[in-house]
């Protein structure tokens, strides 16, 4: 009997259409062998539910990067955020191919795939100074680590940009200013100095945007104690040069759940997971906060949570008694998640035109398979996260192709976890 594939590739893309940029994180930690601190796939094990419908794929393949494409944009994201990682060693030295660390997700897939037209991408600095390779100074951010993201991402046709400059997003804040002497002057000539040298490129700037985990109120008084001016922390990252602020994800403490939503919290079997209502109303109040005193600043995140699990064996964490718990475990599930993105919308819709969370909303994240936030399709979720974006922030203008690549004979792309 004559055996044909019913299609050659992966079907083109029919992209929904909708008036924001949805920018997902993107953790490039799906090749073998490559993480250092994990073991990839072979964590989920246990954890079948939390198999991506690719299978336990292989992330340098560009045919993979095009199933992701295209499940993205046909459901209302249209821009991917890469982890970037530099080794350490490269601190101070030209960055090379060789010196990325997870680099294979932009170089080999991405930028080999059929598809990248349709998708936007940015980069995330992240520059972990006690992990991985942060910028050494600030000659080292000007002729090291730009030439390389100029030349090998700003330029991109389908880099994100704002006003025509590229945004750079930095994980690591505290270590990029102290990175430059860890002072705020220090570090508003070195970004002064990125973006003149940038337009040597042919930009007209650049956008730098800086990853804000607390409270404005928290970072106050923080700030006051170091430097004796009543200054709120958006003041400060405004005088250093930072263009807005984004959040990779987040995660809340006890302190920030009423009596009654911990007590329930606490009384649950190990592995916990937050009640859904209290995960959604602990975000909406940073978001509503932040859209209070900086409406203009923030891009705002969409995040289902984080469930670390897969990771005790490296990471132990959230197996203290209820009275010494630190960060409260929360994992919102499809449906919760939708009505997290409803509440947010409605926020950003309402913020003053021009204001970068009105135009630029972020999703935490694609594929943190271990850490255990992720809305790429999987198993146990299918493509409902993907839907309850689509169904919020796009036009619902287009027929979104559900069929996954088992049932058009595309398989195999587990080949190197088999070996």
């Amino acid at each position: 009997m004559y055996n044909a594939k019913f299609l050659d590739y992966v079907p083109e893309p029919d992209p929904v259409t909708t008036d924001k940029i949805i920018a997902v994180h993107y953790y490039p930690g799906w090749v073998k062998g490559g993480t250092d601190i994990h073991h990839g796939f072979a964590d989920l094990e246990d954890y079948p539910e939390r198999c991506p419908v690719l299978g336990y794929y292989d992330e340098s393949n560009p045919e993979v990067t095009d199933w992701e494409i295209k499940w993205a944009v046909e459901n209302g994201i249209n821009c991917f955020i890469y982890c970037w990682y530099r080794y350490k060693e490269n601190e101070g030295k030209p960055v090379t191919r060789e010196a990325l660390r997870l680099g294979h997700a932009i170089h080999e897939g991405l930028f080999q795939a059929r598809y990248q037209r349709y998708i936007k991408f940015a980069i995330m600095f992240e520059n972990q100074a006690k992990r991985w390779g942060n910028a050494a100074d600030e000659d080292d951010l000007i002729h090291n680590l730009l030439p390389w993201w100029a030349e090998q991402y700003f330029s991109k046709q389908n880099y994100l940009k704002i006003d025509g400059k590229p945004v750079l997003y930095i994980y690591q804040t505290d270590d990029f200013i102290n990175s430059f002497g860890g002072t705020e002057e220090a570090c508003v000539q070195a970004i002064a100095r990125l973006d003149a040298e940038i337009k040597k490129y042919g930009f007209p700037g650049i956008h730098v945007s800086a990853r804000s985990s607390g409270t404005d109120t928290r970072y106050r008084k923080t700030l006051l104690e170091k430097t004796k001016r009543d200054l709120s922390y958006v003041d400060i990252l405004r005088r250093i040069g930072f263009s807005s602020a984004f959040q990779y994800g987040w995660e809340f403490i006890k302190a920030e759940l009423t009596p009654e939503e911990f007590n329930a919290y606490a009384a649950m079997p190990d592995p916990r997971n937050c009640d859904a209502n209290a995960s959604i109303r602990c975000q909406m109040q940073k978001i509503r906060e932040r859209a209070e005193y900086a409406p203009d600043f923030f891009m705002f995140t969409a995040s289902i949570g984080r469930e670390k699990s897969p990771w005790r064996k490296y990471f132990p964490f959230d197996s203290l008694p209820a009275s010494e718990m630190g960060t409260i475990v929360s994992m919102l599930y499809p449906e919760a998640f939708r009505k997290l993105l409803c509440q947010i919308k409605e926020v950003v819709d309402a913020l003053p035109a021009g204001s970068i969370g009105r135009s630029i909303v972020v999703l935490d994240a694609w594929n943190e398979w271990g850490e255990g936030h992720f809305i790429s399709p999987c198993c146990g979720s299918g493509f409902k996260y993907l839907q309850a974006i689509r169904e919020v922030f796009s036009s619902r203008d287009n027929l979104p192709d559900y069929r996954v690549p088992q049932i058009l004979d595309f398989n195999g792309y587990d080949y190197q976890w088999k070996k």
